[in-house]
């Protein structure tokens, strides 16, 4: 059994006791927190169809039990407002085996097994000056060059500094540095790695991550630039544009379009090596009543397959939990169809549907790469009775290469939460 309790920001429980013990700054404090309890069960399962590379591990399956504890503090009063942030994870091992590890719900022992638990204390003190706030403690950034990944039991965070923000209106401005990382199946701290496409580079560790960028709304909301710059300190360095973009048509539709172009290469000592890549993608949408039609083209161009940290997905249009479509020179086309049965008169209950296509892939092995992959979504949401508010997920994908190992996917996932106050 492992139980480990990670203090992200020890300091920050001394402030949090510190506000508490003065009247005026107390009520400050306390006034605009909130606090949120999450229950998760998990079922996770791949089945390996052929394997390519090193692991011949045929299968991973686990069901695990996770719950996410959420707390807020308001800011002491004064032109300059302090607080604290605090996350609790707790894990819990359901079913295991040593032959079916690695599905990134539980941790692995070194003796192969998932222990019976797992756990995780964060905190981040934080300081507010009119609309900009200053984060130092345990992060969960959601950037273009950094995308906040909670795609299995728990989520994962950073150690570091973030500032935010938000004095021109529509505009948001955002800085940091980071120092470690948080996995999702882990209790403690470590330095951050690459990925280049799927593979972790676990050759090199980074120190740092920087970031800095901005994202700026208008046209009533419809539209959003972006414009981005991610630093995985002594490995690769990569800048990112985006546009956003959705149009009522007609009263009845919706039109929209989500493009982005990400330009990578090597940064300092290059402890990776020369990195050379740029990403395209675009993802046009059509929406009518519960439908919603999604045409998607991704394009990854240079020596290099697209770099990203590990453990993160990136907001590449074609991007899927189970293949990336990010192979050095790959070129992908998604289709995607999403019904939202509350037309029919089931709210509550959605679906997607899609499939992406993706070839040209230069492997290395002197053949050209193909991936394809097939995937079935449903959701639904309790709406009324003493279950409300309960959400279930299931997930079937199939996806298939001649390069990389084959994988027949399931998962089974319900969520509540509790809103403490």
């Amino acid at each position: 059994m492992t139980n480990a309790l990670t203090f992200a920001l020890p300091g920050g429980l001394a402030l949090a006791c510190g506000l508490l013990s003065g009247g005026t700054a107390a009520a400050g404090f306390l006034d605009d927190s909130s606090a949120t309890l999450q229950a998760r069960n998990y079922y996770f399962s791949r089945d390996y169809s052929d394997i390519v590379g090193p692991n011949r591990q045929s299968k991973a399956e686990e069901w695990a039990q996770g719950f996410i504890l959420n707390f807020a503090s308001g800011y002491t009063p004064g032109p300059v407002g302090f607080g604290v942030d605090a996350i609790g994870l707790l894990g819990l091992k359901l079913d295991s085996s040593p032959d079916r590890t690695n599905t990134g719900l539980l941790p692995v022992g070194d003796d192969g097994r998932a222990p019976g638990n797992y756990s995780r204390l964060g905190l981040a003190a934080k300081a507010r000056l009119s609309n900009t706030e200053l984060k130092f403690g345990e992060l969960q950034p959601n950037l273009p060059v950094l995308a906040f990944s909670d795609i299995r039991l728990l989520p994962p965070s950073f150690q570091g500094t973030a500032l935010t923000s938000r004095e021109i209106d529509g505009l948001t401005l955002q800085a940091g540095h980071l120092t470690s990382t948080h996995l999702r199946n882990e209790s403690g701290d470590e330095k951050m790695i690459a990925m280049l496409s799927y593979q972790p580079q676990r050759q090199a560790q980074s120190d740092a991550f920087n970031y800095a960028g901005g994202d700026y709304d208008f046209n009533a909301g419809r539209t959003r630039v972006s414009a981005w710059y991610g630093q995985l300190e002594d490995i690769y360095q990569q800048r990112f544009l985006g546009l956003k973009h959705s149009q009522p048509v007609g009263g009845e539709w919706v039109l929209g379009a989500n493009l982005g172009f990400y330009d990578a290469s090597e940064s300092g000592a290059h402890l990776l090596g020369n990195i050379d890549n740029r990403a395209f993608f675009s993802l046009l949408f059509a929406k009518h009543g519960g439908h919603t039609v999604f045409l998607g083209y991704q394009g990854m161009y240079g020596d290099s397959a697209f770099p990203r940290v590990f453990a993160n997905i990136a907001p590449l249009g074609n991007e899927v939990p189970t293949y990336e479509f990010a192979s050095t020179d790959e070129r992908s086309w998604q289709v995607r169809y999403d019904y939202d049965f509350a037309a029919l008169g089931l709210p509550g209950l959605v679906s997607t549907l899609r499939y992406i296509d993706g070839d040209n892939v230069d492997t290395g092995k002197g053949y050209v790469g193909r991936d394809r992959e097939r995937d079935i979504d449903l959701g639904y949401t309790v709406q009324s009775g003493p279950l409300a508010g309960l959400n279930v997920r299931v997930r079937n994908a199939m996806a298939r290469s001649n390069y990389r190992t084959d994988v027949d996917e399931n998962r089974l996932v319900f969520n509540y939460t509790w809103t403490l106050f």
